[in-house]
């Protein structure tokens, strides 16, 4: 992936060197970790945001792919824009916000996806939320939990498709989604962005926060008085540590706790990150295409992109994957998803496209070290892990993160929201004289 980062007007407050000691230790640096760096700025605490990556910001991260293309490698849509907390944070730091409407049920282009078909998978997909929420209500009352999937009309021609837009909401297909979670999530339906960038954005806020990066923790020993922390840039002891980090990684054991947390480490497998990739690619003659339409073709598989032309009118298509499709692409190596993208792309515009498309960016979530995957879904029978991996132990291990949120799961502005929530807790939990 080439690329810098753009939008940043601050220079980050970079630890040197580790602190032996400090109040709060926070592990990781994505909106989460902080959204809780933030909260505490004027405790009067020692903080200190302990991030494996060389830069923050977590899965939130925008590059410049080109001179005139921004691209969001992560999240790049306020989802709920009315209830997200980054809305007032942009506005704050002059970050403009773009307020049209996205282009996800309007502005379909050519004639791949006819709107008489359009309309029909729009009535199914509707239909079986429909289903979905009225089955909640009654799975929730019986104590049960089941996979989304059950409430597919057996033989809709529509399912496939349905099981694709899944992937791009909660990174998986319906069979590997529990019902009362997804009825868990919160969504307005109001959905806005960032012409600078989403992660951007994220950088912009935690820009002054104190920061020590290529900092990995391995080991968070909390047997004593005070608790330990091994890193691969040294060790230091904390009174409190507020853990951010993804599921994933809790679930895969790269950081370890002593002693074992079995609870936290059950919690997290039955949260894994699904996982939604995206491409971007350079478009020539751009102006022959509209600016913010929809590319989808009426295809009754799951295996699927689609395309989001010229974003702001960027002379670029950005190419959406999820679920097993998205894995399988990214398995086979460096490029296969923009590869993927421009197959798809000539396949419903005309072979002459492909000389007009060249790779620019891609993500590879599943691949990055520090994240194995995208966000987080519940396992169907795990919705109650979310607050189980949330729950303080002891009163000095705090966890937040994206999958902490009962209801804003897998956006930016419920990770940042939970890391506020993990302070809060940090100093509710503080005793005058404690260390």
């Amino acid at each position: 992936m080439r690329g810098t980062r753009p939008g940043m007007t601050k220079i980050m407050h970079r630890m040197t060197s580790l602190p032996s000691n400090i109040d709060v230790a926070i592990v990781g640096a994505g909106a989460a970790g902080l959204g809780a760096a933030n909260a505490l700025k004027d405790s009067g605490l020692s903080i200190i945001v302990l991030e494996a990556r060389e830069r923050i910001g977590g899965r939130a991260h925008t590059i410049q792919a080109a001179p005139d293309v921004v691209f969001d490698v992560g999240c790049g849509w306020l989802h709920s824009a009315d209830e997200n907390s980054f809305v007032p944070i942009a506005e704050r730091l002059g970050f403009e916000i773009n307020r049209d409407l996205p282009p996800w049920r309007e502005r379909a282009y050519g004639n791949a996806f006819p709107q008489e078909d359009r309309n029909a998978f729009l009535r199914a997909l509707d239909e079986f939320y429909d289903r979905a929420e009225a089955a909640a209500e009654q799975a929730r009352r019986a104590g049960r939990d089941e996979p989304a999937s059950r409430y597919l009309e057996p033989g809709n021609r529509w399912n496939p498709m349905i099981d694709a837009i899944s992937t791009y909401i909660n990174g998986s297909e319906l069979d590997r989604v529990s019902l009362l979670d997804m009825d868990e999530y919160e969504d307005s339906n109001i959905n806005w962005r960032i012409r600078r960038g989403y992660g951007a954005l994220v950088a912009a806020y935690g820009a002054a926060c104190p920061l020590a990066l290529n900092c990995a923790v391995t080991l968070i020993d909390h047997s004593g008085k005070r608790v330990h922390i091994e890193t691969s840039r040294g060790t230091l002891t904390a009174g409190k540590v507020i853990v951010t980090v993804p599921t994933n990684l809790i679930a895969d054991e790269a950081i370890r706790f002593h002693p074992a947390l079995p609870a936290k480490l059950a919690a997290a497998r039955g949260l894994p990150l699904g996982l939604a990739d995206k491409v971007t690619l350079a478009l020539a003659d751009a102006e022959a295409l509209p600016k913010e339409g929809n590319l989808r073709a009426a295809t009754m598989r799951t295996e699927m992109g689609t395309y989001h032309l010229r974003p702001f009118g960027q002379p670029c298509i950005e190419g959406f994957f999820g679920g097993r499709y998205a894995r399988q692409l990214e398995d086979a190596g460096d490029g296969a998803i923009a590869a993927a993208a421009i197959d798809e792309i000539a396949d419903l515009l005309g072979n002459d496209f492909r000389s007009r498309l060249k790779p620019l960016a891609e993500s590879r979530w599943a691949h990055d070290p520090w994240a194995r995957g995208s966000y987080s879904h519940a396992l169907p029978g795990h919705a109650g892990d979310r607050a189980v991996l949330a729950a303080p132990v002891d009163g000095r291990l705090f966890f937040a993160g994206e999958a902490t949120s009962p209801g804003f799961f897998s956006t930016a502005h419920g990770a940042r929201d939970s890391g506020e929530r993990a302070a809060k807790e940090v100093l509710a939990d503080m005793k005058p004289g404690q260390d």
